[in-house]
């Protein structure tokens, strides 16, 4: 076989173009670049003279608030209406329900009652140990005063009671307050000014007592 007919067979065809395509792909890797990869970037709170206060970290603009932080509903959030006062009802997205003063009476048992007792008494465990007394939120001012109150009460502190909104959510402290309404209804009610279905039940269940107690 002579040499032309050796370059121009398959196996010669093979082996060039094999080496074409080694050609390029080495011509690629030169041209390959990695400036999005590598690009400059600046780490938190690293020294900058791009701004004229020398640092990467820039105050937020005046006003910015958080999505869904903007709390443009006083009611919910500050437990006030429009004109700053105090409400007398609970917000629209919290709906008066047993489970509701369930979970109130829950969290007061938790973070409240260690002052205030479960009666709302304001004879607390702490308080029998030396904690100065809270006035029982059964008085008539405490009764007197508006929902939000309370909510504002549990979300701000008030005289060495401290704040508890970052322990207790919105709608747990209206929870609270709707049960702390409850619990003041229950001080000084009488037995006739419940329902007649609940009376019913409150009967049978002093029966029940009762007949267990004279078997004893």
């Amino acid at each position: 076989m002579s040499i032309g007919d050796r370059r121009t067979s398959p196996r010669g065809w093979v082996r060039r173009l094999a080496v074409l395509m080694l050609a390029v792909a080495a011509l690629g890797t030169v041209g390959c670049r990695q400036d999005m990869q590598d690009q400059p970037y600046y780490e938190p709170f690293e020294a900058s003279e791009l701004f004229d206060n020398g640092t990467t970290n820039q105050p937020l603009p005046a006003g910015t608030v958080a999505r869904g932080l903007l709390k443009e509903d006083t009611h919910y959030w500050f437990g006030r209406n429009e004109s700053g006062q105090w409400v007398e009802t609970l917000p629209a997205q919290i709906q008066g329900s047993r489970e509701l003063l369930e979970r109130g009476q829950e969290r007061f048992e938790i973070y409240c009652s260690v002052c205030h007792d479960s009666s709302g008494s304001g004879r607390g465990m702490i308080v029998r140990r030396g904690f100065k007394q809270p006035q029982p939120l059964y008085e008539q001012r405490l009764k007197d005063m508006p929902l939000g109150y309370f909510y504002d009460v549990a979300t701000n502190g008030f005289g060495i009671m401290p704040a508890y909104s970052k322990q207790v959510p919105e709608d747990d402290r209206w929870a609270i307050a709707a049960y702390i309404r409850v619990l003041q209804l229950s001080q000084g009610s009488t037995v006739d000014e419940l329902p007649a279905d609940v009376r019913n039940e409150l009967h049978e269940a002093l029966a029940a007592d009762h007949g267990d107690s004279s078997h004893e």
